[in-house]
């Protein structure tokens, strides 16, 4: 299996290339971000870090490197810490428009196709999907423009898959606050937790075996992802 992450240097993505560059089934690994990783991966790993310039309009050197992917993790969007040093409109293109964009150009690079490609897009927990759903979270904290894009990019997403005539299966993953190690465990009334290793392990787990559904809630990932680190210390 061929996987893209896009996003290569956050602390999500960190881990979804350290636990796939363990598994046996995923055998190349694109990382695709705006800066390279560090360290650079040894000559002759699985995996390529790939620096991309333009998200909006791929270069044909990144294109080449995108050929052919099986799936793809998305994990690059504006985070709501961030909201206010980023203009929204740059807001908007970062975490819907460049996801929007990821999953057209994969498709459209696929020439050896050996099943659909599984696009997993992860998103936040409250995002809403119309105004109606507006929660209270989002209300109380200034966040209602915010959560509705964010539901806005998860609609498009799951529409592309559901008219590619079977060339993409797409899912949305939307995970409450992830504790990673070194950093203090955080507490928003509401909001889920779940453990970074976890919600990496659920990921890979789905995008290798299949989406059990097009939306994956916290609880889901955490059910999917436990069950997949112990299947791995047994193996």
């Amino acid at each position: 299996m061929k996987l893209v992450i896009g996003g290569s240097t956050g602390f999500v993505a960190t881990e979804l290339i350290r636990q796939a560059l363990e598994h046996p089934r995923i055998t190349s690994i694109v990382a695709l971000g705006r800066r390279e990783i560090l360290p650079s991966p040894d000559e002759g790993s699985k995996l390529r870090s790939i620096v991309c310039d333009n998200f909006e309009s791929y270069s044909d050197t990144v294109n080449k490197e995108l050929e052919n992917a099986d799936a793809c993790i998305w994990t690059i969007a504006v985070t709501p810490s961030k909201l206010a040093s980023v203009p929204f409109e740059e807001t908007c293109k970062i975490s819907r428009d460049y996801a929007t964009t990821a999953v057209k150009t994969l498709d459209t690079l696929r020439h050896e196709q050996n099943g659909p490609l599984r696009f997993l897009y992860i998103s936040g927990h409250f995002a809403p999907r119309s105004a109606d759903e507006v929660p209270k979270e989002l209300k109380n904290h200034g966040l209602i423009n915010y959560g509705l894009l964010r539901g806005e990019a998860e609609t498009q997403i799951l529409a592309y898959g559901e008219q590619s005539n079977g060339t993409v299966q797409s899912c949305v993953a939307k995970p409450g606050l992830i504790d990673a190690p070194g950093k203090e465990k955080r507490t928003i009334p509401g909001v889920p937790n779940i453990d970074l290793q976890v919600i990496a392990a659920a990921l890979l787990d789905q995008i290798i075996n299949g989406f059990e559904k097009d939306t994956l809630s916290n609880a889901d990932m955490i059910r999917i992802g436990q069950e997949a680190l112990t299947w791995q210390q047994k193996a």
